[in-house]
């Protein structure tokens, strides 16, 4: 099992988590998008932040210029938005996040312990979720329109991705502390070591990072409905990466090893 089946894998795992993702989004994200802009639009206030309504991730800016604007002047309609827009952004989000998750399995297999290749492959999409998607969600929560100022969206963007760089970074050591305290205390504690760097790491950035918060008076029932959405949005995808990028892979090998065993009875003969 090279690094080419495994990202082919990911790549359909990654389609299909798109299409969860793109249902979830429009069936619970796009009504709470579109309270928002009636917010927006009753109170007179400026176009949105930037922010794409894709659901799909929480600080996606994929959405152009012309999506600010949610009226009749609008480049692209709301419609187009909330269904051809959305649509394309989760697959493509989708695509990219399962292929490089694919990648990852693949270099992470015989090198997370005795794990067989779709424990580890499981395990390596949690590390990958949780690094890159759920806990930079929780520092930097997705935001709807009318939310926020425009002049503030280049340095809001920028402080997002460094926290989910440290996020990133922060896995990695944890997988390298692990393996390490693997080799003097097996199970539990080598988790448990590797747990903690994670942590120490993570609470370490989220204090370092500014807090950001252009919330006004927004309704704060309407935030709520809108997060958790997003964050939905989030597990949907995620989760289908992981169980079928995982599901593949054990397919794959299975495969593999009822066609080794039967070369191997055959030499035998």
């Amino acid at each position: 099992m090279g690094a080419r089946t495994f990202l082919v894998h990911g790549l359909l795992a990654g389609l299909l988590a798109g299409i969860a993702a793109f249902v979830v989004a429009y069936t619970v994200g796009e009504p709470q998008i579109d309270r928002a802009i009636a917010l927006e639009e009753a109170a007179g206030a400026p176009a949105s932040d930037g922010h794409d309504h894709t659901h799909a991730d929480s600080h996606s800016h994929a959405e152009d210029e012309a999506g600010h604007s949610h009226g009749d002047e609008a480049v692209v309609s709301r419609t187009t938005q909330s269904t051809l827009g959305l649509a394309t952004g989760t697959l493509a989000l989708g695509v990219v996040l399962g292929g490089f998750t694919g990648l990852l399995a693949a270099l992470g297999l015989g090198r997370l312990g005795g794990l067989r290749p779709a424990a580890s492959t499981a395990l390596v999409a949690l590390l990958a979720a949780v690094s890159f998607s759920v806990v930079p969600f929780l520092k930097y929560p997705a935001t709807p329109p009318a939310v926020g100022s425009g002049e503030t969206i280049d340095s809001r963007t920028a402080v997002y991705f460094g926290f989910l760089a440290v996020s990133v970074l922060g896995v990695l050591a944890a997988v390298a502390v692990a393996r390490r305290a693997a080799r003097q205390w097996t199970g539990v504690p080598g988790v448990l070591a590797g747990a903690a760097t994670y942590v120490v790491v993570v609470a370490l950035a989220a204090l370092a990072f500014p807090k950001i918060d252009e919330l006004s008076d927004f309704p704060a029932g309407l935030l709520w409905d809108f997060r958790v959405a997003s964050l939905l949005t989030l597990v949907a995808m995620w989760v289908v990466i992981g169980a079928a990028l995982t599901a593949l892979v054990d397919r794959t090998w299975r495969q593999h090893s009822a066609l080794q065993a039967r070369r191997e009875l055959a030499a035998s003969l």
